[in-house]
């Protein structure tokens, strides 16, 4: 096992925010690979964060980001405690959220979590999927089990394109990690549940959904 250097432990602590210790262990189980160790701190928060999941979020903030006047953003996020709602590390997690639902082009997020997809919006964008394969000769003689998986794909990219925790974090320059890792992170670090409740989205000149 490679020696774990305080120079790496604090590199995982300024990426992930996490404690001494919790970095420490996860250099070690991961051999002192730094991408490994951030994945064994996700897996972990997200463990964490399943056991803290049915704790009441009845505190947190909503912030308000502007871009240039031209793209504005509300999101709610929540958290146990008001303690933690006045905490920096969840302050700048709803800037960050705010910011990524304000970048993401061109397609923004229009929801939370995958289950709050209206079942109407699933089988439009299916009839239309379907519709779109047919217009390809090459899928006329596919049975329809194959053309079933087709289709089940490609609106799992139309969910995670839409779906805002789905979505590629824009902030995380190496695109591996989706915004809820970000959440997943911060709620390791902070030790609460936190859950990005709702958030609306402007653009100037923009017609409303």
């Amino acid at each position: 096992m490679p020696a774990i250097k305080p120079l790496d432990v604090k590199k995982l602590r300024d990426r992930t925010g996490a404690g001494f210790a919790d970095c420490k262990n996860a250099l070690v189980a991961s051999d002192g690979d730094l991408a490994r160790a951030v994945r064994w701190l996700r897996e972990k928060g997200a463990a964490a964060a399943e056991k803290r999941s049915g704790r009441a979020t009845g505190e947190g903030l909503v912030h308000a980001y502007v871009h240039q006047g031209r793209i504005g953003v509300l999101v709610e996020l929540s958290c146990e405690t008001d303690f933690v709602a006045r905490n920096a590390q969840f302050r700048e997690l709803a800037e960050d959220v705010a910011i990524h639902i304000a970048s993401a082009y061109p397609a923004p997020a229009r929801w939370v979590r995958r289950d709050e997809v209206p079942q109407a919006v699933i089988a439009d964008e299916s009839a239309l999927i379907r519709v779109q394969l047919s217009k390809d000769p090459k899928n006329a003689r596919k049975p329809a089990a194959i053309l079933d998986r087709i289709v089940a794909g490609k609106l799992d990219r139309f969910l995670r394109e839409r779906v805002l925790l789905e979505q590629p974090y824009a902030l995380d320059d190496s695109k591996k990690m989706t915004v809820q890792d970000r959440v997943l992170d911060a709620a390791q670090a902070i030790k609460e549940n936190i859950q990005v409740r709702r958030f609306v989205r402007l653009m100037r000149g923009e017609d409303a959904d």
